[in-house]
């Protein structure tokens, strides 16, 4: 399993019940997660006095309860600032399990010491965004929602990263890829993060099961001559990490390199355990 944990301004607290009590910054939240499905003694203080509960409906989605907690506040991860904010299905803005691949790619662009084109799909925020051009990559961002990409922004602003080549673009991530292999645009790296179903901003229905290995495929044609890395990202719980071996496997065999897929995770505080949080596919050179 690849574990984020070189946090210092985000922790899982403690897990249990179906619940997390995290900390992001120095605001408690407690979020549901269906993956912790043991029950322990809730013995933190933070269970009871959090500044926010986000609480699960039995008929699908939920609502949060707020106590004490700011409309918007920020963290750090490094040299990146993250604006956070409370808003629809649990949501923060930001997934912390992802830094370990911000730190894994990181290092791969450092070390190339030439320059290095990223393409990032289902953007969200901007996390793999700025972390990738923290490490001197220039970045084509791509999200069909107009307001992550605006959220995005607002966090390279303030993660002092306004003036870094960054292409940001609001469309659907499978029309854009074909629009590129028209244009013959080329890139020496792929980042995915795809939703397991979502809708693209004319309507466009998206199941991960039947359309990430096209778009995998069609993302293989993008890459330049001297590839650095692919990574797809799953939070599908039924997707194994081997599925997503085979898949950028089979699409990038000629290239040679390595291909690996892990759960990614968090460690709990509490317990020692480590919170699995999704499954990542990895192809480099090394």
């Amino acid at each position: 399993m690849w574990i984020a944990n070189n946090w210092n301004d985000y922790e899982v607290l403690d897990a249990s019940g179906g619940e997390k009590l995290e900390r992001w910054g120095k605001y408690l939240l407690i979020r549901p997660d269906p993956q912790i499905i043991w029950d322990t003694p809730r013995a933190r203080r933070g269970w009871k006095y959090c500044n926010a509960h986000y609480h699960r409906s039995a008929k699908g989605g939920g609502e949060w309860e707020f106590f004490d907690l700011p409309e918007q506040w920020n963290i750090r991860y490094g040299e990146l600032t993250f604006n956070l904010k409370p808003f629809s299905f649990k949501h923060t803005g930001l997934f912390p399990e992802q830094a370990a691949n911000w730190d894994w790619f990181g290092e791969l662009i450092r070390r190339a010491n030439r320059p290095v084109k990223v393409l990032n799909l289902f953007a969200y925020t901007g996390g793999a965004t700025l972390a990738a051009a923290a490490a001197g990559a220039s970045v084509t961002h791509v999200d069909a929602s107009k307001g992550m990409v605006t959220w995005a922004k607002e966090n390279a602003a303030s993660s002092g990263l306004s003036q870094a080549p960054i292409r940001w673009i609001v469309d659907d991530c499978v029309k854009f890829v074909q629009r590129e292999l028209r244009r013959q645009n080329r890139y020496d790296a792929v980042i995915m993060d795809p939703p397991s179903y979502g809708r693209g901003p004319k309507g466009e229905i998206w199941k991960i099961e039947e359309a990430i290995h096209p778009l995998i495929s069609l993302c293989a044609r993008l890459l330049s001559d001297d590839p650095l890395f692919f990574l797809v990202n799953s939070y599908t719980t039924g997707l194994a990490p081997a599925v997503l071996t085979y898949m950028i496997a089979t699409e990038l065999k000629a290239l040679g390199g390595n291909v690996r897929s892990e759960e990614i995770g968090l460690p709990v505080t509490d317990s020692g355990l480590i919170l699995p949080c999704g499954s990542a596919g990895r192809w480099s050179r090394e």
